[in-house]
């Protein structure tokens, strides 16, 4: 309204419609049209098969023939200790992971933006992203080639240095920490350069002027660095408790090659569901499965989002 008065009551003023608007931004448009379409088809044309969450599905009678059973699907998922012990891994390992996550992307980005060579930057930004394309198949290789009971790499260091080996597929004790370092090490590239592209928006005056104050590197970091990286930090963490109900299928299923001394260690809720439907569940239970673990994180977030508006302003907020 503001833009229509102005481009009536000053001369020489334009008025902007929509279709032009549209006509000059036709590049940036077609250049998005493909995500878009893309978000459409796998974002909301499913959404409809969330009833499923409460039907007895039929395949004969189909989704919307199947007869309505309220909630019932949604009681397999506490109803056993193997559902509670998947439900509290699930938050223990997502609780390991954001905290690891968040310090460990935070305090490399901080140390890239020390390194004064750009090829020794550019080798350490592939160094750390590297993993991230990596697959959870050939990650469960990997890990096979160093911690088999007989010929893994780890073992044979340990009989090298004259400890005693470990049966490490056989030993739940060490593998809650091996998931959490192999997490790490995987997605640990992504957040880090995210929180690095952040770092370099920031105004190199304000350096220059602690600089001149005397400041050292580690006061920098700690006085600017740090309060400049606190909104992405606020919006990581955001985005991480909205997945903190799910899990890493491939990373729980994969690397531990479903030995069963491990599987109080490495059953959360998407292999305890693909285990359940493996043994005869139904179509119902899995969309329950995958309903709650959507609405419990889409809660979660709204919480904390609504809690960190009110305590720190909209502009620390995602919404």
């Amino acid at each position: 309204m503001e833009t229509n008065a102005l481009s009536q009551t000053v001369p020489g003023v334009r008025k902007v419609s929509r279709k032009s608007t549209l006509r000059k931004n036709v590049d940036y448009t077609l250049l998005a049209l493909p995500a878009l379409v893309l978000m459409i088809v796998f974002n909301f044309v499913p959404l409809p098969g969330i009833i499923l969450a409460f039907k007895n599905y039929n395949f004969v009678a189909g989704i919307f023939g199947s007869p309505w059973v309220g909630f019932k699907n949604f009681t397999f998922i506490f109803s056993t200790n193997d559902a509670l012990l998947a439900l509290k891994n699930t938050l223990v390992y997502n609780a390991a992971f954001i905290i690891t996550g968040i310090s460990g992307s935070v305090l490399l980005a901080i140390l890239l933006n020390e390194v004064l060579s750009r090829k020794m930057l550019k080798a350490y930004q592939t160094a750390i992203f590297l993993p991230y394309f990596l697959s959870w198949t050939i990650v469960a290789y990997i890990v096979f080639a160093l911690l088999d009971n007989s010929k893994g790499m780890v073992n044979f260091i340990l009989h090298g240095l004259g400890f005693s080996t470990v049966e490490w597929y056989f030993n739940p004790q060490y593998w809650f920490w091996i998931h959490v370092i192999l997490h790490f090490w995987k997605l640990m590239g992504y957040s880090t350069l995210l929180n690095y592209a952040y770092i370099l928006s920031v105004d190199p005056a304000y350096y220059e002027a602690a600089s001149i104050d005397g400041a050292s590197r580690f006061q920098m970091a700690m006085k600017i660095t740090l309060p400049a990286l606190r909104p992405i930090i606020l919006i990581n963490f955001l985005l991480a408790l909205g997945r903190i109900f799910n899990a890493d299928f491939g990373q729980f299923f994969l690397v531990p090659l479903e030995s069963p001394a491990l599987h109080d260690v490495s059953s959360v809720l998407d292999t305890y569901v693909y285990s359940a439907l493996r043994g005869g569940a139904d179509l119902g239970m899995g969309a329950a499965a995958g309903l709650f673990q959507s609405f419990a994180g889409f809660v979660l977030v709204l919480a904390v989002n609504f809690f960190i508006r009110y305590r720190n302003g909209r502009e620390s907020a995602m919404f």
